[in-house]
C-alpha cells in the first residue's frame, strides 16, 4: 500500500480495488498524528494485504491510542483485529449500529470501545474531533470527523469517485483527474455507494450539506477518492445535485456470462481467475 503524507500530521494509506464494470476504486486508511494518534478505518482484508505492516511504515501500532471506524463494511475493517493486537491501549471509536453490525460476524471487544454519535465530540489530546453524519453513505452506522485543528475532514464514503487507473486511484491528490472526469465519477459512486439518494427530497438533501458548508473545510479526505484540498464548495454544489438521479444498474447474469467467454481457458477447462493486476 502506497504512503504519503497530506499534512505535516496526517498520512494516506492508500490502496485501491478494480471494480469490473465501474473502474478503479481508491480504498483509503489514515493516520492522524495527534498527541494521542488515531487511525481511520482499517483497509481491505484481502488476504494480499498487511495493513498493520503498512502502519508500522509511518509509526509503532504500539502507540496508536484511537482506532476511529467510520463503518463496519468489510473495506474498512480488514486490519481492525489485526491492530487491536498489536496496539493494546487503543480503542475503536465508532457508533452503537457499527459495533451491533461487527458482533454479527467477529464482536469488537466492548471494553475497547468508545461509542460517539454525529455532533458529539472527543478529545485526543492536542485537538477536538466532532462527529459527523456525511450526506451520502452506505451504512447507516457511517460517522465521519471534523479536525477542529487542522479543518480536515474525514468523509467516509462521500465525495468518493471510481477511476480510470490504478495510478488516478493512488494519486496524491485529485487534481491530477480532470474535472469532467471527476464529475462523472463522483455523480456516478453518488448512486451505486447511496441508492437511496434517488428518492430523497432534494430540497432536504442539499441542506444535509450546512455542516460541511459552515465548516468549509480546505481538505476532504474521502475513503473512495484521492485527497481534495481546495475544492469543497464546488464538491458540495456537485453531490447536491444527486437528488433524484436514475438508480444505477449493474450487470446482468449475461453480462456475467459474456465476460466469462473472454477469458483465456486454463488446463483444466475452466475460466482464468481474471484477478487484476494491481
Amino acid at each position: 500500500m502506497p504512503v504519503h503524507k497530506v499534512r505535516p500530521d496526517i498520512s494516506v494509506l492508500n490502496d485501491s480495488l478494480e471494480v469490473p464494470g465501474i473502474g478503479h476504486l481508491p480504498v483509503n486508511a489514515f493516520v492522524l498524528f495527534a498527541s494521542q494518534p488515531v487511525v481511520v478505518d482499517t483497509g481491505l482484508g484481502l488476504p494480499d494485504r498487511n495493513f498493520l505492516e503498512t502502519v508500522g511504515s509511518v509509526m509503532d501500532p504500539a502507540d496508536v491510542r484511537w482506532i476511529w471506524l467510520t463503518h463496519p463494511d468489510r473495506d474498512h475493517t480488514g486490519g481492525i483485529f489485526d491492530l487491536l493486537a498489536a496496539a493494546p491501549e487503543a480503542r475503536v471509536v465508532a457508533t452503537f449500529l457499527s459495533v451491533g453490525l461487527m458482533s454479527c460476524e467477529r464482536p469488537l471487544p466492548l471494553d475497547r470501545l468508545h461509542l460517539i454519535n454525529p455532533g458529539q465530540t472527543m478529545d485526543v489530546g492536542d485537538r477536538t474531533l466532532t462527529a459527523f453524519r456525511p450526506p451520502l453513505y452506505d451504512n447507516p452506522g457511517t460517522v465521519g470527523f471534523f479536525d477542529d485543528r487542522t479543518g480536515v475532514c474525514f468523509s467516509s464514503d462521500c465525495f468518493g469517485g471510481p477511476m480510470s487507473s490504478a495510478e488516478l486511484a493512488r494519486a496524491d491528490d485529485v487534481g491530477a483527474v480532470g474535472d469532467e472526469e471527476l464529475r462523472a465519477a463522483q455523480l456516478l459512486w453518488a448512486t451505486v455507494d447511496s441508492p437511496w439518494v434517488q428518492n430523497v427530497d432534494a430540497q432536504k438533501f442539499r441542506g444535509s450539506f450546512q455542516p460541511l458548508r459552515e465548516r468549509e473545510p480546505e481538505l476532504i479526505l474521502s475513503t473512495h477518492l484521492p485527497p481534495a484540498p481546495g475544492i469543497t464548495g464546488t464538491m458540495i454544489d456537485r453531490l447536491g445535485s444527486a437528488a433524484g438521479a436514475p438508480a444505477f444498474t449493474g450487470p446482468d447474469q449475461a453480462a456475467l456470462e459474456q465476460m466469462l467467454a473472454g477469458f483465456e481457458p486454463t488446463g483444466g477447462g475452466q475460466p482464468a481467475s481474471g484477478t487484476p493486476d494491481r
